[in-house]
């Protein structure tokens, strides 16, 4: 009888586990159905004051680790991710905030490098709620929206960093900066990726005055860290940071990517940081903008750890370098045909994603599957995508429009009418009643090329990004 226990007892096991996993995934599922019933994440707020008030009545937990913060129009992610990886290889714990999702909502608040466990997210949500509902009871009395699910999900980030504890917190800004509600933290380095035009509604129609509003994560006594800008973005930038004393360094000035070679599976790359030159970096993502990423993120942790005059240990950074991932960007999915998703969602990114895809990849025939949200420049996204994969490219090039799950998401139709308005011809656009269609379709179709000289490229919003990820068992 004994001996049968003892086989049965992993069995048991296994089913506890299980069963407290089912348990876990429902709970999650009740609170992100909470979060989804605020104000949605494209609503933010331009106001500082609820997220202050919450973490104050919650004891602060945003001060309860420094934090590096990370601002920009594209290139956040990927950045945040790199100084991750370059801190754990320095054995030190972080907790990285990003935004925003591609399949599940605890990817956005990371722990040592993965996700925060259900159970956590959760446990942590209850503890807090009780005193976001006495905010929201605050601001209703004094006329304003309830705490937004943006704002609720970043005091939720300072909750569970708090909790666990972390050494580090590493803060990617929802959108602009000086009002973000990530803001309420002050930071020791603030890393501004490269400005583009995005949330032009949002955040001012000129570069410089989109700069104004990212400039606004610089503390004082701080360090700036910031990627190659234009010159009118640049010069904001540098003022802001002299108007409070911070110290500031520039990517093409201080420090940058010195040497970089295109390889199977991603580049090598030699960067000269604030105080040292790192050759030979093995570096497993595509594109001259991940290169770029990469120095910045270098940058900002020698910034972090020495103050910028202090070099980094060159085995630690390749061995960090190498271990980075970045789901969603220029990603390989799939082989034979080759899948790809890349996240661009604005002209920029389809830029540098483009430069990135033909630097590494080169088919015969492309088949661009595409879903954009109503808030983007559509119009311009699709004269990007004629101008680098018709006008520049000798490859055939297919586009399929599909819409994702998004309430935001612009029809198939509404994008087609953009893309023939934009100069693709009729023979080159495919309309699908759904995503999964849209999908099935162009694999099929690349999968019918001869000697697989094809690819299928899904791009225009991180929801197609992670719908595609999904459906593709990922």
């Amino acid at each position: 009888m004994s001996e049968q226990k003892q086989e049965l007892d992993p069995l048991f096991d296994q089913i506890r586990a299980q069963g407290a996993s089912l348990a876990d995934e429902a709970a999650l599922a009740e609170v992100y159905a909470q979060l989804l019933a605020r104000a949605p994440e494209n609503k933010m707020a331009p106001r500082l004051d609820a997220v202050r008030r919450a973490v104050e009545i919650l004891g602060e937990p945003h001060r309860a680790a420094p934090v590096i913060h990370v601002t920009g129009t594209n290139g956040k992610t990927s950045t945040a991710r790199m100084i991750e990886r370059l801190l754990m290889a320095y054995d030190i714990r972080p907790g990285r905030f990003t935004s925003p999702h591609l399949a599940k909502v605890t990817e956005r608040i990371a722990i040592d490098g993965q996700p925060v466990a259900d159970s956590t997210f959760v446990r942590i949500w209850e503890e807090i709620s009780p005193y976001l509902l006495m905010v929201d009871a605050e601001l209703e009395a004094a006329g304003q929206p309830k705490i937004t699910y943006f704002e609720a999900l970043t005091v939720l980030a300072f909750a569970i960093f708090a909790d666990e504890p972390v050494d580090v917190v590493v803060l990617e800004v929802g959108i602009g900066g000086s009002w973000d509600s990530t803001n309420v933290a002050d930071a020791t380095v603030s890393v501004v990726t490269p400005i583009g035009l995005d949330h032009t509604d949002m955040l001012g129609e000129t570069l410089a005055e989109i700069a104004s509003e990212k400039a606004g994560i610089i503390k004082p006594a701080g360090f700036l860290v910031s990627a190659a800008q234009d010159p009118s973005a640049a010069q904001v930038l540098l003022e802001a940071a002299r108007a409070v004393g911070a110290d500031y360094r520039f990517e093409g000035v201080e420090f940058g990517t010195v040497e970089r070679v295109a390889g199977v599976g991603g580049q090598l790359i030699t960067v000269q940081g604030l105080a040292a030159r790192y050759p030979d970096i093995a570096l497993p993502l595509f594109g001259a903008h991940q290169a770029q990423n990469a120095a910045v993120a270098l940058a900002a942790v020698e910034a972090f750890l020495g103050g910028g005059d202090k070099p980094l240990e060159e085995e630690l950074v390749k061995l960090a370098f190498g271990q980075v991932t970045s789901p969603g960007r220029l990603e390989l999915v799939r082989r034979e045909p080759a899948v790809l998703v890349d996240a661009a969602h604005n002209p920029h990114g389809l830029l540098a994603s483009a430069a990135a895809f033909k630097e590494s990849f080169d088919p015969k025939e492309l088949h661009l599957l595409v879903g954009i949200l109503g808030e983007k420049d559509a119009e311009t996204m699709f004269e990007v995508l004629r101008q680098e994969y018709v006008d520049a490219q000798p490859f055939e090039t297919v586009l399929h429009l599909v819409a994702s799950d998004s309430h935001r998401a612009l029809a198939p139709q509404v994008l087609e009418e953009l893309a023939l308005a934009a100069g693709f011809e009729p023979e080159q656009v495919q309309v699908h009643e759904n995503l999964a269609d849209g999908l099935a379709a162009a694999v099929t179709a690349a999968a019918q090329v001869p000697n697989l000289e094809s690819a299928v490229l899904a791009t225009g919003s991180v929801t197609v990004v992670g719908q595609v990820r999904a459906l593709l068992g990922l």
